[in-house]
């Protein structure tokens, strides 16, 4: 049977080979290895999410003890090497002589047994140099993205939109492990019977002051394997995202168009705040993303979530009209790198066509609202090309529509915050961005 260092081994490659998804990886290595006991479940994801957050740092710490680039490495060889190094930089309860050991071990059965004197060697190496950090100014742009392990892109654009200090807590903020939120299925239980039902199976859940349907779990793993969870108690959604739902601000008996919903957390939220009646139709592009809606709404005993295989950015009359439309549009998801760290390594490049889409879906659902409607455009991202300068663009060349101030009493970054941005450092949310729109000046 693989043991936790081999099975984040082969998690590792298949990101790294593959641009697969880490917390996808990771629920899929866990169901696969269900031999592992807690300690073995909470190591493995250690070593997984943990490397991946270091990653740059991690390969300048090895780039000072090689003869070639790291980028040059057999990935099976740089995959057991980054492994090692994050243990012995970073999880001061494993034995630097455990961490150089099993290493060596690794590249034994895993096509780099030719290279083991070298994984022993380089790794010696590092444990007894300890973390190393380049040379410079500790405000250049190059020096914070090995610190923070964060490309230089990135932190010079988050200087750029959010100032240096931002940009800092932001890059700090990313290192840290994200909290697990879900939110409460009232119509099925109240919060405190769900504390207990929770605890039952050995999780600690704590209640959020300022959303009071909202519980903050501590000692779980896949949270789709507890009871609970089956039994439609409550889905997975960070406060950010429930924020948005707030400011969609639907009521009972209405009408709700989420055009790209999956895995519809937001729709199962509003649907829940509508107490089950009205419409929430919910659309997605890709069918096995819109199977995925409907058999949570059908866990969560949702009747009035209804789901459609749909393209946001291309009208279809058949829909109707609603009263409330959502745009939680696809994204670069540089606010939710600490739930998916593996985001951080995108080029800038990825990114750049991303605004051209997002103002297409928002002009789109424009067709679906009725006059006096709202409609909110929202993104997992922290990225100005992707936020404010979107909604900007579109209350330009859309004179009937106007921007709604909302949730006034929310603090803002900074006085220029226009919309609202969320930040994990002010807020203790993921990064997310989200705006309303008023059609016609209406009072909805």
């Amino acid at each position: 049977m693989k043991n936790a260092r081999q099975a984040a081994f082969e998690a590792l490659l298949k990101i790294q080979r593959e641009g697969a998804y880490s917390n996808l990886v990771v629920d899929a290595s866990l169901k696969e290895n269900d031999h592992f006991d807690e300690r073995d479940k909470a190591f493995f994801s250690n070593l997984v999410y943990g490397t991946l957050d270091r990653l740059i740092l991690i390969d300048y710490n090895l780039s000072l003890y090689l003869n070639q680039p790291v980028r040059k490495l057999k990935p099976e060889l740089h995959t057991i090497l980054r492994l090692g190094t994050y243990q012995l930089l970073f999880l001061d309860k494993v034995p630097s002589s455990a961490a150089v050991n099993e290493s060596v071990k690794l590249a034994k059965v895993n096509k780099s047994a030719f290279a083991a004197s070298l994984v022993n060697a380089v790794l010696r190496r590092v444990a007894d140099n300890g973390l190393k950090l380049p040379e410079g100014a500790e405000n250049d742009p190059d020096y914070l993205a090995i610190k923070y392990s964060c490309p230089e892109w990135l932190i010079s654009m988050w200087i750029d939109a959010y100032g240096f200090d931002n940009a800092i807590a932001l890059a700090e903020k990313a290192l840290e492990a994200a909290p697990v939120v879900v939110k409460v299925n009232t119509l099925k239980i109240s919060v405190d019977d769900l504390i207990w039902k929770l605890a039952e199976e050995g999780v600690i859940a704590e209640k959020s002051e300022k959303f009071p349907e909202s519980l903050v779990l501590n000692n779980t793993g896949a949270v789709e394997e507890l009871l609970a969870y089956q039994e439609g108690y409550f889905h997975a959604q960070d406060f950010a995202s429930q924020i948005c739902c707030k400011v969609v601000d639907a009521k009972p008996g209405e009408t709700v168009f989420d055009l790209c919903s999956a895995p519809g957390g937001k729709a199962f939220t509003i649907a829940e705040g509508m107490q089950n009646t009205g419409c929430v139709r919910a659309f997605d592009v890709y069918q096995s993303r819109v199977d995925l809606i409907k058999s949570g709404a059908k866990r969560l005993g949702l009747d009035n979530v209804y789901t459609y295989l749909s393209d946001a950015s291309i009208f279809n009359e058949n829909y109707g009209m609603a009263d409330r439309v959502l745009c939680d549009v696809p994204c670069s998801g540089l606010g939710i790198i600490r739930r998916k760290p593996e985001i951080r390594f995108k080029k800038s490049a990825d990114i750049d066509n991303l605004p051209e889409l997002q103002y297409r879906i928002l002009c789109n659902a424009t067709k679906y609202l009725k006059d006096g409607g709202r409609l909110v455009y929202s993104t997992c991202t922290l990225n100005p090309k992707e936020n404010d300068e979107v909604c900007d663009r579109f209350l330009a060349e859309h004179p009937d529509f106007e921007a709604v101030k909302i949730l006034p009493e929310m603090r803002r970054y900074s006085e220029n915050d226009k919309y609202l941005t969320l930040m994990p450092h002010v807020h203790s949310t993921d990064g997310f961005f989200v705006a309303a729109f008023q059609k016609n000046g209406g009072n909805k």
